[in-house]
């Protein structure tokens, strides 16, 4: 047998949340099955993967996105459609999954915009949704106001709507953890629907794997082979590359607390916004402390935060630098559905982690995170973390057992098998 990907990004390279479950689901299937991937690229880097990536597939056809935001919304509304399908919405696209449709098995759909695409009857398929997207929309749309309000509401409404009548006639329905599947069934939804939890390479984020450790923005910190990258972007703190955690009480050195994430996604914004004004001040009334934002794509918003206090390091080579020399990681999302492969990350790397419940739902932690939900409890848990660094340590190091024993991707990605008429 053979099985078409279709996804709404390059699998490639894995750096952000839905592109790090795509690539272990594509990789794990194309060890047991030739595999014809057909995808969106972002920008003209994604249009060329390395032979690193492409030489596991069976052919490859990527498709640049070029709809602005404001052409797809002025489609949707023409049409009565929700804008996450317009946006997506391409002949070209179309014409790619025909030319493959008939050589292949199977197909596998990973995120909803790429649904509109999928073939009636015939071939099984299974349908990742990952998150219900339609319950974010609805959750924009309670912190919404204005136009705003009524356009979160419409595409909540209607997504919601197709999410339903996709779920009704393919294989299965997956989603990332169990509360988003119950979510998704408590909408009306049908059909069979299963949680395929996301993994984490453990191997790879390892405190003791062999990769860069970076010199840090904040001068106490520098040591042997400190270094500075070229500032990536304007309005972009220049960052160094941080050593690995000095900064516990007594040594003198700001306490280094690390988000990671793309930066131009609007939980994520929040998120950081939230903490630099409103958390990190009670932090500092406390203990000396520097917030550092790690990740690509800061929007203007993110940009502005950068201060004495706060760096804002655009792109970096390799994320695992910025965790290692975390005295804490923390996802203070207010808005997250599924499981947060950051918070998975920082376990994996042995860091204590502060997390908010929405950010905590839906993972195995078994405790061994602190989860916070207003800016005084963050505060408190992050403070009592780095006045008690053994406490700290211990937490770390039982996040990251745990992270071992729940959550390698083959064990997680077994069910696809199964539901795909696989050999293991």
């Amino acid at each position: 047998m053979s099985l078409l990907f279709l996804a709404h990004r390059v699998p490639f390279p894995p750096d952000r949340g839905d592109k790090i479950r795509s690539f272990h689901i594509l990789q794990y299937l194309a060890t047991r099955t030739p595999v014809h991937l057909v995808a969106f690229a972002d920008d003209e880097a994604d249009l060329d993967p390395p032979a690193v990536f492409t030489d596991m597939l069976a052919s490859c056809a990527i498709l640049p996105r070029q709809k602005s935001q404001k052409r797809a919304a002025i489609e949707a509304l023409a049409r009565g459609k929700p804008v996450s399908l317009t946006a997506f919405a391409s002949a070209a696209m179309q014409d790619a999954v025909d030319r493959v449709l008939p050589d292949v098995s199977a197909v596998y759909c990973f995120s909803g915009q790429m649904a509109q695409y999928l073939p009636v009857g015939g071939s099984p398929v299974v349908m990742d949704f990952v998150d219900v997207d339609s319950v974010k929309f609805a959750g924009f749309a309670d912190d919404a106001r204005g136009p705003m309000r009524w356009m979160m509401r419409r595409e909540a409404r209607l997504l919601g709507a197709f999410e339903r009548k996709v779920a009704g006639r393919v294989s299965a329905s997956l989603f990332v953890s169990d509360a988003e599947a119950a979510l998704f069934r408590e909408s009306g939804a049908t059909g069979r629907i299963i949680a395929v939890e996301n993994g984490i390479d453990s191997a790879k984020f390892d405190p003791a794997a062999n990769f860069a450790c970076q010199s840090s923005p904040l001068p106490e910190r520098e040591g042997p082979g400190v270094g500075r990258l070229p500032q990536a972007q304007p309005g972009v703190t220049q960052a160094g590359r941080p050593t690995p955690n000095l900064s516990l009480p007594g040594r003198g050195a700001e306490a280094l607390i690390v988000f990671t994430g793309q930066m131009d996604y609007r939980p994520n914004i929040d998120a950081v916004t939230w903490f630099a004004r409103d958390i990190l001040p009670l932090v500092r009334e406390r203990h000396p402390a520097h917030f550092a934002i790690v990740g690509r794509a800061p929007t203007a918003a993110v940009q502005a935060l950068a201060s004495n206090q706060v760096t804002v390091t655009g792109a970096v080579d390799d994320v695992r630098g910025w965790v290692a020399a975390a005295d804490v990681c923390v996802a203070p999302l207010k808005l997250a559905r599924g499981i947060q492969n950051k918070v998975l990350e920082a376990m994996a790397m042995a860091r204590p982690v502060v997390a908010s419940a929405d950010a905590a739902e839906g993972i195995d932690h078994a405790g061994t995170i602190r989860v916070a939900t207003t800016a005084q409890e963050f505060s408190d848990r992050i403070c009592n973390l780095l006045e008690a660094p053994d406490t700290a340590a211990t937490l770390g190091q039982s996040a990251r057992a745990q992270v071992i024993r729940r959550y390698g991707w083959n064990a997680r990605l077994a069910p696809l098998d199964a539901l795909l008429g696989l050999k293991a």
